[in-house]
């Protein structure tokens, strides 16, 4: 039996839930102005923790005052025993909710600090988030009194039917594990499928990958997908890559003076185009007798994959207009075609070329 409730009793519950109202108030000025230090500083560490301190701390101050209330009123034992409980619940909750977002951040923060790790993706975090919020629900039904273990049995059991009604959502989500976890893909590097899709990867999440292509069209690709198919990727183990063009010259051209003049064409690209190596050595190599000229490789530096365009754009043009300076030719293909009367033309020479073909005819 419970005494009475008398107005000494109301006033001292009003004191202490407006003590922990005061203290809350004060904690979250001092979180405040411990984060606006915690900005100025090198470390991204003290920003989580005066982020996840931001929330538990103004509340534990408010749950307090209100038990310190509660304690001080003639409360019966069941009352009293269930305005703990929900003050336990709501206090787990907070801790759950910052201990949640405070985890995701650290593994944010190490992941987007390491070369080679998933920085922007959201896989971990979402599953490391996923996981804390799970836990902080079973202990919120321990706390309640609500035995776990039978609910732990039926999740067993469920999750063996639920598996097997989600083989292709499991296999994209561990299909994206394992592709992070072997680093042979990362958000921002670019890839290209055998299937034909290439871009930069935006994102890997726990379904699908997100890769964007030149065009600024982005390209959704299943993790399963993603691990089944051959793929290359232009930025690992290095994002500096070198590209192969196709040049030639015509039989009347002196090597020395086309290798010189390409060199020099080379070398004066590499250093004065976006995206290019400077220190790149000039390379050219003959290879091919054709049908009308001499075929040799220009090999170019470049930074990444997407520059080879614009690096292939200025040696041509570059190109094109020092052979001419210098009077090397770059012969035009041909066709000669023997026609006989009362015969069908019969091809005698055929050069197939990348430009346009020009033909000449010789009449018997």
């Amino acid at each position: 039996m419970t005494r009475a409730l008398t107005m000494d009793d109301l006033a001292v519950a009003g004191i202490a839930l407006a003590a922990g109202l005061l203290a809350a108030f004060l904690l979250r000025l001092l979180m405040r102005w411990l984060g606006r230090h915690a900005v100025r500083t090198r470390w991204a560490g003290d920003d989580l923790i005066v982020d996840v301190l931001r929330t538990v701390v103004p509340w534990a101050a408010f749950l307090g005052g209100a038990a310190s209330a509660g304690a001080a009123l003639p409360l019966t034992r069941t009352v009293q025993r269930s305005v703990n409980q929900t003050l336990t619940v709501l206090l787990i909750f907070v801790v759950t909710l910052a201990a949640a977002r405070g985890i995701a951040g650290v593994m944010r923060t190490v992941a987007s600090s390491r070369p080679g790790v998933a920085g922007s993706a959201t896989i971990f975090v979402n599953i490391t988030r996923v996981l804390v919020l799970a836990i902080g629900f079973l202990v919120v039904l321990q706390t309640l009194g609500i035995s776990i273990a039978p609910m732990l049995t039926a999740l067993g059991v469920g999750g063996l039917a639920v598996a097997l009604a989600l083989q292709d959502t499991l296999a994209n989500l561990f299909a994206g594990i394992h592709i992070l976890a072997s680093k042979t893909v990362q958000p921002g590097d670019y890839i290209r499928l055998s299937s034909g899709e290439e871009g930069y990867v935006e994102d890997i999440n726990w379904r699908q990958t997100t890769v964007r292509a030149l065009s600024n069209n982005l390209v959704v690709i299943p993790n399963g997908q993603l691990a089944k198919t051959n793929m290359t990727n232009f930025m690992r183990p290095d994002q500096e890559l070198t590209i192969l063009l196709q040049v030639g010259v015509g039989y009347d051209s002196d090597l020395d003076h086309v290798e010189r003049v390409t060199n020099e064409v080379i070398a004066q690209v590499m250093a004065e185009v976006e995206g290019a190596l400077p220190d790149h050595e000039p390379i050219v190599r003959f290879h091919t007798f054709g049908d009308s000229r001499i075929g040799f490789t220009v090999i170019l530096g470049v930074g990444e994959f997407s520059d080879q365009y614009r690096i292939k754009h200025e040696f041509i043009k570059r190109l094109h207009k020092r052979y001419r300076l210098e009077g090397i030719r770059i012969p035009a293909p041909t066709r000669t075609v023997a026609i006989q009367q009362g015969a069908p033309a019969i091809p005698q020479q055929r050069v197939p070329e990348e430009a346009d073909e020009m033909t000449t005819a010789r009449l018997d």
